[in-house]
């Protein structure tokens, strides 16, 4: 395989399939690649969130040109190599949903929404099948996703029916067999990553829709506890909430599965390749983008040892996954270290998460699919099911807080083996048509680059791996 080559920027697309496996290009060939490029400095992005292959080509297109830019200022960066990563990331349909209040509404008593709504109600269930089904390989399960949506819309012909309340619970019991079978397996000692399973495999379809409709705004607030309503309709439209907390939860678990799998060794070979064949080795810098974000973690589970390793940095853009994570059993609202705790002396420089108050997908909508596992008000108050993009990585050491420049400027004063949360919020802050994931996706921009750039010359700058 030949990368592309445009003004110097060389550029590799690894391709995984929902298994972890990489299927285009060969690896070996890779390998060779990067190594006979005389790559020093390897940037590696993965996408997240629903995003087809020629929106994440585009953002890549995007931001490999201002990486390199920002880097090429940058002392203490080598060579550069970028990779773009893809991989089966489902796609829920947009909704037109319920803005939040602007972040100084409370202050300047603007009158803000509380009631939120995630606008699903608008989707049939046909459309939320139909864009989801690209996402699974499996035949027999794009079979059952079509099925659901199918059962969903029939359902919703039915409210208001003279059916009997048997009838009404005979249709919902199938639903959620069928939504129940697509539930990947929650993966051995992610507790902190697994709180929608407690929606997704619950005994009590009929009280725990009417509960995720009402979470969602898809039903009037109390009416799962007081039965307002048909409590029918509520749980038909909670039925398509519950799909969009499916989509989520496969989403985390392929993200992390093709990074611990996949990723992750194809960089142990990187490294052990060109620590042989020449000297210095490839340094890697790890870049994800929402689920993305997760992908690129969970690589680091992939490696079997910190000498072995060949990331120099971490840089998690608006990350759809747990905040607890990296997380030490200190301080840790689930009473044990995070997933990936110990495999943080896998990145031998800064590890650093961005969030965003505008982000509103992993700051809003994000904690709520969790709502069933996380009933308790002293759980709730702890953030026990918040997002790294909502306010970065919680209960980890050494720690240190940053805020986005604005301006672009590489003076963050990165040093080697620390967690740095920086605050985005001046720079991933625009909402505009996005009512429902508000300033998730704004990355496309020079200060992102820049601290990317910055992120990777704190380890160039100082000692390589060995």
């Amino acid at each position: 395989m030949t990368p592309q080559a445009t003004n110097e920027l060389l550029v590799w697309d690894l391709k995984f399939d929902e298994k972890g496996k990489l299927t285009a290009p060969v690896a070996e060939d890779f390998l060779d690649r990067v190594i006979d490029a005389g790559v020093e400095d390897l940037f590696m992005f993965s996408h997240g969130w629903g995003t087809p292959e020629n929106t994440a080509s585009e953002l890549y297109d995007d931001m490999f040109p201002r990486i390199l830019e920002a880097a090429t200022r940058t002392p203490g960066i080598g060579k550069m190599g970028f990779v773009g990563i893809y991989w089966p990331s489902l796609s829920f349909p947009p909704t037109p949903a319920t803005p939040p209040p602007a972040a100084d509404a409370t202050q300047a008593g603007s009158g803000a929404v509380v009631d939120l709504n995630a606008g699903t109600t608008a989707l049939s269930g046909g459309k939320i099948a139909a864009s989801l089904q690209p996402g699974f390989a499996d035949p027999v399960q794009q079979q059952t996703v079509m099925e659901i949506g199918r059962l969903i819309d029939e359902g919703k012909k039915a409210v208001g029916s003279n059916e009997s309340e048997a009838e009404k619970e005979e249709r919902l019991r199938q639903i959620h067999q069928q939504l129940k079978s697509l539930v990947p397996p929650a993966p051995n000692g992610e507790f902190e990553d697994s709180g929608e399973t407690a929606l997704l495999l619950t005994d009590d379809p009929k009280r725990d829709y009417q509960a995720a409709a009402e979470i969602f705004g898809s039903a009037p607030p109390g009416s799962a506890t007081q039965g307002i309503g048909d409590w029918f309709n509520s749980a038909i439209n909670g039925a398509k909430d519950v799909m969009r907390v499916l989509s989520y939860t496969t989403m985390k678990a392929r993200a992390g599965h093709i990074g611990r799998s996949g990723l992750g060794p194809l960089l142990e070979a990187l490294h052990g390749r060109s620590s042989s064949a020449r000297e210095p080795s490839v340094r890697v810098h790890l870049i994800g983008h929402s689920f993305g974000a997760r992908l690129v973690s969970f690589a680091l589970s992939g490696i079997s040892a910190p000498e072995k390793s060949p990331v120099a940095s971490l840089l998690l853009l608006q990350g759809a996954f747990s905040h607890w994570s990296f997380a030490h059993e200190q301080d840790n609202p689930f009473g044990s270290a995070g997933a990936l705790h110990g495999f943080a002396d896998r990145v031998h420089g800064p590890l650093v998460a961005t969030f965003s108050i505008h982000d509103w997908a992993v700051g809003v909508w994000y904690p709520k699919a969790s709502f069933l596992a996380g009933e308790d008000a002293q759980a709730q108050a702890a953030g026990r099911w918040g997002g790294m993009g909502a306010d970065g990585y919680q209960a980890v050491n050494p720690l240190e807080d940053r805020e986005m420049l604005a301006d672009g400027k590489t003076n963050y004063g990165f040093t080697p083996r620390t967690f740095y949360r920086v605050n985005a919020a001046r720079v991933i802050n625009d909402v505009e048509g996005q009512s429902f994931s508000g300033a998730h996706s704004d990355i496309r921009k020079n200060p992102v680059a820049a601290l990317a750039a910055d992120a990777a010359a704190a380890h160039a700058r100082s000692s390589r791996p060995n």
